[in-house]
Protein backbone atom coordinates (compact mmCIF):
# COMPACT_ATOMS: atom_id res chain seq x y z
CA UNK A 1 0.00 0.00 0.00
CA UNK A 2 1.03 3.31 -0.92
CA UNK A 3 2.04 6.06 1.98
CA UNK A 4 -1.44 7.70 2.74
CA UNK A 5 0.90 11.24 3.34
CA UNK A 6 2.28 10.55 -0.29
CA UNK A 7 -1.50 10.10 -1.10
CA UNK A 8 -2.30 12.99 0.50
CA UNK A 9 0.54 14.93 -0.08
CA UNK A 10 0.30 14.47 -3.99
CA UNK A 11 -3.29 15.31 -4.53
CA UNK A 12 -2.80 18.98 -2.77
CA UNK A 13 0.91 19.67 -4.49
CA UNK A 14 2.07 18.01 -7.40
CA UNK A 15 -0.72 16.99 -9.00
CA UNK A 16 -3.38 19.48 -7.61
CA UNK A 17 -6.90 19.34 -9.70
CA UNK A 18 -8.02 22.97 -9.46
CA UNK A 19 -4.05 24.49 -9.70
CA UNK A 20 -1.55 22.04 -11.93
CA UNK A 21 -4.03 19.87 -13.73
CA UNK A 22 -7.07 22.03 -14.37
CA UNK A 23 -10.22 19.70 -13.97
CA UNK A 24 -13.34 20.40 -12.68
CA UNK A 25 -13.64 23.96 -13.84
CA UNK A 26 -17.20 24.71 -14.00
CA UNK A 27 -17.56 24.47 -10.14
CA UNK A 28 -14.18 26.20 -9.53
CA UNK A 29 -15.20 29.30 -11.73
CA UNK A 30 -18.83 29.57 -11.07
CA UNK A 31 -19.08 28.86 -7.34
CA UNK A 32 -16.17 30.44 -5.84
CA UNK A 33 -17.48 34.32 -5.36
CA UNK A 34 -16.96 33.69 -1.32
CA UNK A 35 -14.58 31.60 0.43
CA UNK A 36 -17.45 29.75 2.50
CA UNK A 37 -18.92 28.79 -0.79
CA UNK A 38 -15.43 27.28 -2.32
CA UNK A 39 -14.76 25.27 0.76
CA UNK A 40 -18.22 23.97 0.73
CA UNK A 41 -18.35 22.75 -2.63
CA UNK A 42 -14.74 21.51 -2.34
CA UNK A 43 -15.82 19.47 1.35
CA UNK A 44 -18.98 18.49 -0.85
CA UNK A 45 -17.06 17.06 -3.87
CA UNK A 46 -14.14 16.09 -1.14
CA UNK A 47 -16.92 13.41 1.15
CA UNK A 48 -18.36 12.20 -2.21
CA UNK A 49 -14.84 11.27 -3.58
CA UNK A 50 -13.45 9.54 -0.59
CA UNK A 51 -16.85 7.42 -0.30
CA UNK A 52 -17.14 6.64 -3.90
CA UNK A 53 -13.29 5.37 -3.92
CA UNK A 54 -13.82 3.48 -0.92
CA UNK A 55 -17.12 1.67 -2.60
CA UNK A 56 -15.37 1.58 -5.86
CA UNK A 57 -12.16 -0.07 -4.76
CA UNK A 58 -14.52 -2.74 -2.69
CA UNK A 59 -16.16 -3.53 -5.41
CA UNK A 60 -13.31 -3.38 -7.95
CA UNK A 61 -13.15 -7.25 -8.43
CA UNK A 62 -17.12 -7.61 -8.94
CA UNK A 63 -17.40 -5.45 -11.40
CA UNK A 64 -17.12 -6.24 -14.93
CA UNK A 65 -14.82 -4.84 -17.53
CA UNK A 66 -17.82 -3.67 -19.76
CA UNK A 67 -19.93 -1.35 -17.44
CA UNK A 68 -17.58 -0.01 -14.78
CA UNK A 69 -17.69 3.54 -15.83
CA UNK A 70 -22.07 3.04 -15.66
CA UNK A 71 -20.99 1.34 -12.20
CA UNK A 72 -19.20 4.09 -11.16
CA UNK A 73 -21.77 6.70 -12.15
CA UNK A 74 -24.52 5.01 -10.10
CA UNK A 75 -21.78 4.74 -6.97
CA UNK A 76 -20.95 8.29 -7.42
CA UNK A 77 -24.48 9.75 -7.64
CA UNK A 78 -25.53 7.95 -4.76
CA UNK A 79 -22.67 9.41 -2.65
CA UNK A 80 -23.88 12.65 -4.50
CA UNK A 81 -27.38 12.83 -3.20
CA UNK A 82 -26.79 11.62 0.18
CA UNK A 83 -24.62 14.76 0.28
CA UNK A 84 -27.31 16.78 -1.26
CA UNK A 85 -29.96 15.97 1.29
CA UNK A 86 -27.18 16.42 4.20
CA UNK A 87 -26.78 19.91 3.12
CA UNK A 88 -30.06 21.12 2.59
CA UNK A 89 -30.99 19.10 5.97
CA UNK A 90 -28.19 20.86 7.96
CA UNK A 91 -27.09 23.93 5.67
CA UNK A 92 -29.72 24.82 3.40
CA UNK A 93 -27.95 28.67 3.31
CA UNK A 94 -24.50 26.93 1.68
CA UNK A 95 -27.23 24.78 -0.33
CA UNK A 96 -29.25 27.74 -1.65
CA UNK A 97 -25.87 29.31 -2.44
CA UNK A 98 -24.54 26.35 -4.38
CA UNK A 99 -27.53 25.19 -6.24
CA UNK A 100 -27.29 22.86 -9.36
CA UNK A 101 -23.82 22.49 -9.02
CA UNK A 102 -24.14 20.31 -5.96
CA UNK A 103 -26.08 17.60 -8.47
CA UNK A 104 -23.34 18.75 -10.94
CA UNK A 105 -20.52 16.82 -9.11
CA UNK A 106 -21.91 13.28 -10.63
CA UNK A 107 -20.45 14.14 -13.73
CA UNK A 108 -17.38 16.24 -12.15
CA UNK A 109 -14.31 14.64 -14.49
CA UNK A 110 -12.46 14.74 -11.09
CA UNK A 111 -14.54 12.15 -9.24
CA UNK A 112 -14.78 9.72 -11.90
CA UNK A 113 -11.14 10.11 -13.01
CA UNK A 114 -10.38 8.72 -9.65
CA UNK A 115 -12.51 5.72 -9.92
CA UNK A 116 -11.20 4.68 -13.29
CA UNK A 117 -7.59 5.59 -12.87
CA UNK A 118 -6.91 5.20 -8.74
CA UNK A 119 -9.58 3.78 -7.00
CA UNK A 120 -10.45 0.41 -9.49
CA UNK A 121 -6.42 -0.09 -9.43
CA UNK A 122 -6.10 0.02 -4.98
CA UNK A 123 -7.79 -1.33 -1.72
CA UNK A 124 -10.05 0.81 0.21
CA UNK A 125 -7.66 2.70 2.12
CA UNK A 126 -5.16 3.97 -0.36
CA UNK A 127 -8.30 4.70 -1.99
CA UNK A 128 -9.76 6.65 0.79
CA UNK A 129 -6.49 8.38 1.26
CA UNK A 130 -6.23 9.44 -2.18
CA UNK A 131 -6.01 13.62 -1.87
CA UNK A 132 -7.00 15.33 -4.82
CA UNK A 133 -10.43 16.05 -2.58
CA UNK A 134 -8.15 17.39 -0.37
CA UNK A 135 -5.91 19.71 -3.22
CA UNK A 136 -10.11 20.32 -4.83
CA UNK A 137 -10.94 21.67 -1.31
CA UNK A 138 -7.93 24.07 -0.79
CA UNK A 139 -7.72 25.42 -4.61
CA UNK A 140 -11.32 26.35 -4.41
CA UNK A 141 -11.14 28.09 -0.72
CA UNK A 142 -8.44 29.61 -1.67
CA UNK A 143 -9.59 30.52 -4.84
CA UNK A 144 -12.89 31.80 -2.67
CA UNK A 145 -10.61 33.56 -0.16
CA UNK A 146 -8.89 36.02 -2.75
CA UNK A 147 -12.35 36.81 -4.85
CA UNK A 148 -14.30 37.96 -1.69
CA UNK A 149 -11.34 39.85 -0.17
CA UNK A 150 -10.58 41.53 -2.96
CA UNK A 151 -14.00 41.94 -4.43
CA UNK A 152 -16.48 42.45 -1.21
CA UNK A 153 -13.71 43.07 1.17
CA UNK A 154 -14.66 40.47 3.57
CA UNK A 155 -13.57 37.06 4.20
CA UNK A 156 -15.72 34.59 5.46
CA UNK A 157 -18.66 37.01 5.37
CA UNK A 158 -17.15 39.12 7.90
CA UNK A 159 -15.78 42.67 6.92
CA UNK A 160 -11.88 43.10 6.81
CA UNK A 161 -11.46 46.56 4.54
CA UNK A 162 -12.47 49.29 6.09
CA UNK A 163 -15.63 50.92 3.72
CA UNK A 164 -12.42 54.22 2.28
CA UNK A 165 -11.02 50.97 0.61
CA UNK A 166 -12.28 50.33 -2.76
CA UNK A 167 -14.21 47.44 -3.75
CA UNK A 168 -13.05 45.29 -6.91
CA UNK A 169 -16.36 43.85 -8.12
CA UNK A 170 -14.56 42.47 -10.97
CA UNK A 171 -13.72 39.64 -8.47
CA UNK A 172 -16.63 38.40 -7.51
CA UNK A 173 -18.34 38.43 -11.30
CA UNK A 174 -17.08 35.62 -13.90
CA UNK A 175 -14.13 37.74 -15.37
CA UNK A 176 -12.84 37.84 -12.03
CA UNK A 177 -12.74 34.22 -11.16
CA UNK A 178 -10.93 33.70 -14.31
CA UNK A 179 -7.96 36.09 -13.43
CA UNK A 180 -7.63 35.36 -9.91
CA UNK A 181 -7.21 31.19 -11.42
CA UNK A 182 -4.78 32.37 -13.64
CA UNK A 183 -2.37 34.14 -11.12
CA UNK A 184 -2.79 31.65 -8.72
CA UNK A 185 -1.36 29.13 -11.24
CA UNK A 186 1.02 31.19 -11.63
CA UNK A 187 2.03 31.80 -8.51
CA UNK A 188 2.10 27.87 -7.54
CA UNK A 189 3.95 27.32 -10.95
CA UNK A 190 6.64 30.18 -9.70
CA UNK A 191 6.99 28.08 -6.49
CA UNK A 192 6.78 24.26 -7.83
CA UNK A 193 9.58 25.45 -10.42
CA UNK A 194 12.03 27.27 -7.66
CA UNK A 195 12.39 23.95 -5.85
Amino acid sequence: MANPLKLIKNGIVNENPTFVQVIGMCPTLAVTSSAINGIGMGLSTTAVLIFANIFVSLLRKVIPDTVRIPCFIVVIATFVTIIEFALKAYLPALNASLGLYIPLIVVNCLILARAEAFASKNGPVAAAFDGMGLGFTIGLGVLGLVREFIGAGTLFDITVLPEAFPRTLLFVMAPGAFFTLACLMAALNHFRNKN
